[in-house]
């Protein structure tokens, strides 16, 4: 997922007056200093990770954080000593906290990276998206194996459109060709010219929609719009646990036109043994989209504790 190198991934909240933003921010770093292992660090200290020790980053999203709990947990299964650095913050900073060994893995998605590092790369598969990744990243750093799990842009319909046009998750972008100039588009004010929005849903698949509707990036106003029908497809990001409670259905895109956002540990090489890179490795080899989603849904919508959706999840799939 691309908080950073893409706009439709930042989402910037407003506070009315200047004293609501300092508050904001020291709560943001009191809340920082609180791990799930229950270790009291700042995470913007830019101490090296003591040797001996794994320390597991996230960024400052709920799904970068259950991701660090499933790799945290996973590793300390197999006898590593772990630490947690949550809710870094944004790509720059987790980016320069690799670099500098303060933060030895982090949960990453593989083109997003690509498009940080090298905004003009083309990323024709997740191999080709990795190994040029791995050419951008400082030396000290590396990528393991990805996962088939994927947070990325969609266009997604919802359950009456569905229905109407017999639109299933077997279906893809192709198939809305002949029913898009009956539905209205909704995305970000930037879906509405990039190639990965309209530009690209028409010169890739003919796709001509009635009106395009400007909301945010995958957020609030874009889920309600959708579930209220306002607008009928939107901008929807592939795991977003909205897609469960209001049953929306993504539709697959066979020609990548939205990219790889393939979830793949970040690491220091000398930060982890063969051991521990077989481990995360094997994380990835089981986590898929439809988990990941179902995770996300536990932590966001059932409010569960990501460390326990994570522990549960690492023990049915047979990782600890």
């Amino acid at each position: 997922m691309n908080f950073t190198a893409k706009s439709s991934r930042s989402r910037t909240r407003h506070t009315g007056a200047a004293a609501v933003a300092l508050t904001a921010a020291a709560a943001l770093l009191a809340g920082c200093s609180s791990d799930s292992d229950g270790t009291s660090d700042n995470p913007l200290a830019g101490d090296k990770a003591e040797a001996g020790t794994v320390v597991v980053g996230s960024n400052n999203f709920a799904e970068s954080t259950l991701l660090a709990d499933i790799y945290g947990e996973a590793l300390k299964a197999k006898g590593l000593k772990v630490t947690y650095k949550h809710n870094i913050g944004s790509r720059e900073t987790t980016y320069g906290m690799m670099k500098n060994g303060s933060v030895t893995v982090l949960p990453e998605y593989n083109g997003s990276l690509l498009a940080y590092l090298d905004p003009k790369a083309r990323q024709k598969s997740v191999e080709a998206v990795n190994e040029a990744a791995k050419a951008k990243l400082d030396k000290k750093l590396t990528l393991l194996e990805s996962s088939p799990a994927e947070n990325k842009d969609s266009v997604s319909v919802n359950a009456e459109t569905a229905k109407k046009h017999g639109l299933t998750a077997e279906s893809t972008l192709a198939d809305l060709k002949d029913v898009a100039p009956d539905l209205v588009i909704g995305g970000s004010p930037e879906f509405q010219t990039r190639q990965q929005g309209l530009k690209g849903l028409e010169s890739v698949y003919g796709l001509k929609f009635k009106s395009f509707k400007a909301l945010d990036a995958g957020g609030p106003l874009t889920q309600s719009a959708l579930t209220k029908n306002d607008v009928q497809a939107a901008d929807v990001f592939t795991t977003d646990p909205t897609i469960i409670k209001e049953k929306f259905v993504v539709l697959k895109d066979p020609e990548n036109l939205f990219g790889h956002a393939n979830v793949t540990p970040l690491v220091t090489k000398d930060g982890l043994n063969e051991e521990g890179v077989a481990t995360l490795n094997a994380v990835s080899a089981k986590l898929d989209t439809e988990t990941l989603l179902d995770l996300d849904s536990q932590v966001q919508l059932d409010k569960k504790d990501p460390l326990d959706v994570a522990k549960e999840w690492l023990k049915s799939a047979g990782l600890v």
